[in-house]
């Protein structure tokens, strides 16, 4: 096996899991969610890309394989089906999926970039290596800065998704919300970027744990929610593959060299 990082494990093992339980039943796509409609081949293929990146980043033979597969195969979805719905519907209910897809795009690059072969780092050096880095985190920023203003555009479902044990349930919604903006900034910007990175990454790994694993112990049968917290589950991943990405550098940096 090849292990770069505990955070690459589980991400491939989020993989796996999204595309085994995909691969069932059939209509289960969180993080490529929403599908063209009536594309259940394209579903199919969704999950069976999960499946066998998930299990191809755990293995040193296959790695490089995997990680420039599900790399291209996120980009093309950014590129192809998120972008261009953006700009011919720029409404918050199409942003929302399209930043997702950015923030699993930068964690996947890290991944690409770890692992990238002689092939890659010769005929793809724009994004292999440190230049490929570079390009994640700006993604993972831009994604954060966004993830921090939808906790204020869409603030009655922030504050709905507050565990109700916890007083001052708005407080907290503006709170992480801004907790992201000042992440992403700070990661864009390189300021205590290693440490804003792998502070978004916990707030994140925060909701998945006590939102939605709650809500699924509970029982719940609602297919949104399981969605909502596999996507959150792989988001928490892929932010802390990125945050992993700053390992060379002092965790209380100031600048990036």
């Amino acid at each position: 096996m090849r292990i770069a990082s505990v955070s690459h494990v589980v991400f491939a093992a989020i993989m796996i899991a999204i595309g085994i339980v995909g691969l069932i039943k059939g209509d289960f796509t969180p993080v490529w969610d929403p599908i063209p409609q009536g594309s259940h081949a394209l579903a199919y293929l969704c999950s069976f890309i999960s499946l066998a990146t998930g299990i191809g980043l755990l293995w040193q033979r296959t790695a490089a394989a995997a990680a420039r597969l599900l790399f291209a195969s996120l980009l093309l979805w950014l590129l192809l089906l998120r972008v261009p719905n953006i700009i011919l519907s720029p409404t918050f209910g199409v942003f929302w999926p399209g930043f997702e897809t950015g923030e699993m795009l930068a964690g996947s690059w890290v991944l690409y970039a770890w692992f990238a072969a002689d092939w890659d780092r010769q005929r793809l050096a724009f994004a292999t290596g440190k230049k490929g880095l570079r390009i994640a985190r700006v993604l993972y920023g831009v994604a954060l800065v966004f993830f921090g203003f939808a906790h204020f555009f869409d603030l009655k479902d922030t504050v709905s998704l507050v565990p109700g044990w916890l007083p001052w349930h708005v407080a907290w919604a503006y709170f992480t919300g801004g907790a992201f903006i000042a992440a992403g900034v700070a990661v864009l910007i390189g300021v205590y970027a290693r440490l804003a990175a792998a502070l978004a990454a916990l707030q994140m790994g925060m909701f998945t744990l006590l939102v939605w694993v709650p809500i699924e112990a509970a029982g719940s049968k609602d297919a949104f929610q399981w969605s909502e917290t596999f996507v959150s589950a792989a988001l928490t991943a892929g932010g802390w593959v990125v945050a992993d990405s700053y390992r060379d550098m002092p965790r209380f940096a100031a600048h990036r060299r």
